[in-house]
């Protein structure tokens, strides 16, 4: 064929030499997560992890999560800034994971996007690299696919997935949780990674475009985008290894208090959150402010401040408090508020959640 005629892969608009000069660039952000099970460099087309260490363990469980970051991507691309998006992304899976009692071992990402930009993606990936040396698991392995024409070139969208292991008689199922257990709440970082298509419902035009306003732009860039998700990981982990009486966890993500709050508690029980227990932080009370959004409403969608729930029986719940409180205030990144009690457990009346106003 002749050359003038033919075409290539980059012509279709996948350039696969920009792509492997992207993962030699990444290489020193997924070295830094590396924990000794991982053997480098061995597999080729797959990530391999020795689990040798599960010999240790009675009956061990291998627990996993998949998630993303939702439209909070768009704040991202609309500011163009990358570098918090990754630690969302692995938040919002290894929180999800915690919650059962397991400890986080491998993490893999699924970047597509319209064209790759290495500077943009490796600033992704830096970040999510960031969130694994949080939750202290390996960056095991990843795929970024470029897809022209059904994506704009700017725009791309995240995959996370992990996979942990837990002691089957350390499993937290929620299963031990009876009434009158205390309801214990973890601070967050902020609105986290949900609620974002309200938010860009109410201070975004059409929901798509920055607002002209400077102070609401700031308000989103700083208060919104640029607060990743708190990695609640290195501050429970060691309330778990010291056996502390922990009978169910709650993340609160997607859904509020009210979808949330009692997904471990069957269907005797009630979980009873006392919404006058704190104050919701200041970017909260904004948002309800300028929605319009009901009350019962905002906590039907946000974490409200609360961003983990810990499930413990009333004699423990003042030492697990007080545990807790120390190790937030050692956690890597700052939360908006105090570790509190918010609430307890109740027999089942009507609803498998009270939020008492």
């Amino acid at each position: 064929m002749a050359s003038e005629q033919s075409l290539s892969y980059r012509d279709a608009g996948v350039d696969t030499h920009a792509g492997q000069a992207f993962v030699r660039r990444i290489q020193s952000a997924v070295q830094s997560t590396a924990r000794p099970e991982w053997l480098r460099d061995r597999g080729g087309f797959a990530g391999l992890f020795d689990v040798s260490f599960l010999k240790s363990y009675r009956q061990p469980l291998l627990v996993s999560s998949t998630d993303g970051v939702g439209t909070k991507l768009r704040l991202a691309q609309l500011f163009d800034r990358h570098e918090t998006i990754g630690i969302d992304l692995v938040a919002m899976c290894v929180n999800d994971l915690l919650v059962s009692g397991a400890n986080p071992l491998f993490f893999l990402d699924y970047i597509a996007t319209g064209k790759l930009s290495a500077e943009r993606l490796a600033c992704v990936v830096e970040s999510i690299a960031a969130g694994c040396r949080q939750a202290g698991c390996t960056l095991l392995g990843g795929e970024t696919a470029e897809h022209p024409d059904t994506m704009a070139a700017e725009d791309y969208d995240l995959g996370g997935f992990v996979v942990g292991a837990v002691e089957a008689d350390r499993l937290i199922d929620g299963s031990r949780v009876a009434a009158g257990d205390v309801i214990l709440g973890l601070p967050s970082s902020g609105i986290h990674s949900n609620g974002m298509s309200l938010v860009r419902r109410i201070f975004l035009k059409e929901g798509l475009q920055l607002p002209a306003n400077a102070a609401d732009q700031r308000f989103l860039r700083d208060e919104i985008l640029l607060r990743p998700t708190l990695i609640y990981e290195p501050v429970v982990r060691p309330l778990l290894e010291e056996g502390a009486p922990i009978r169910a966890m709650a993340h609160i993500t997607g859904g509020g208090f009210y979808e949330n709050a009692a997904r471990m508690l069957g269907d005797t029980l009630t979980a009873q959150i006392d919404a006058g227990s704190w104050t919701p932080p200041e970017l909260f009370l904004q948002i309800a402010d300028r929605g319009p959004v009901l009350r019962q409403e905002m906590f039907s969608v946000f974490n409200m401040g609360m961003g983990l729930l810990l499930y413990v029986p009333e004699s423990e719940a003042d030492a697990t408090l007080a545990r807790l409180k120390e190790t937030m205030a050692a956690a890597p990144t700052p939360a908006l508020g105090a570790v509190r009690r918010i609430g307890r457990v109740v027999p089942r009346q009507e609803s498998a959640v009270e939020v008492r106003f």
